[in-house]
């Protein structure tokens, strides 16, 4: 009696993994590529709220903060966290500059590959616009009014730092509206985006860290 409800119960969860999550079709892959790539492009400043949480393995609870994030083109980024401490990160011209509550502190991404690949991918993820196959090796699915896009980095010292990247794609607005990096632990860090603002005026100052 036993095992036959682990195997109704298995069958249940296996039904609704599926219904969650589907893989696309190749006439959809093509659909939902497009889409972003039209609206990334029209995409020159982005202003939104987030709220980030860090799964350790060791931990029963996430470790939860929330701050703003703004993008203004080509490449300009700044995260802004606010609770529940104040912390800035600014990527701008080639340089990633930190304020840790006043304590100021920059690296040079031109030193180093592993940040400059990392610039990138966050920039993109932050536009939509990063679907390069010589990278990534990229996974397509949909859910219920989402789209998702799984990147498996191919750069062997990339692995090292990030095991997996997962866009999810609101799928009326063909924008990102969650990141989540999976490290090549079992720990992984989730970015929710909300209230995204797109295009509206963002000074150069608001990137001086």
């Amino acid at each position: 009696m036993k095992t036959k409800l682990y195997t109704f119960l298995f069958f249940l969860n296996i039904c609704f993994l599926t219904a969650q999550e589907q893989k696309m079709t190749a006439a959809e892959i093509t659909a939902f590529k497009e889409d972003v790539n039209v609206v990334s492009k029209k995409i020159k400043t982005l202003s939104t709220d987030f709220v980030q949480y860090k799964h350790l393995d060791f931990l029963s609870k996430d470790i939860e903060t929330s701050g703003k994030m703004y993008f203004k083109e080509p490449s300009m980024l700044q995260w802004q966290y606010k609770k529940p401490y104040n912390y800035s990160i600014v990527f701008k011209n080639g340089k990633i500059l930190i304020n840790d509550e006043g304590k100021k502190s920059a690296v040079d991404i031109g030193n180093s590959k592993i940040f400059g690949r990392i610039n990138k991918l966050i920039i993109g993820s932050v536009s939509g616009n990063m679907f390069d196959d010589k990278e990534f090796t990229i996974s397509y699915f949909k859910s219920k009014g989402q789209n998702i896009a799984k990147f498996l980095p191919k750069d062997a010292d990339l692995k090292k730092y990030i095991k997996q990247i997962e866009l999810t794609f609101d799928k009326e607005e063909s924008t990102v509206i969650q990141v989540k990096l999976l490290e090549s632990s079992e720990d992984y860090t989730r970015i929710v985006l909300k209230n995204k603002v797109i295009n509206a005026k963002i000074d150069d100052s608001v990137f001086t860290n």
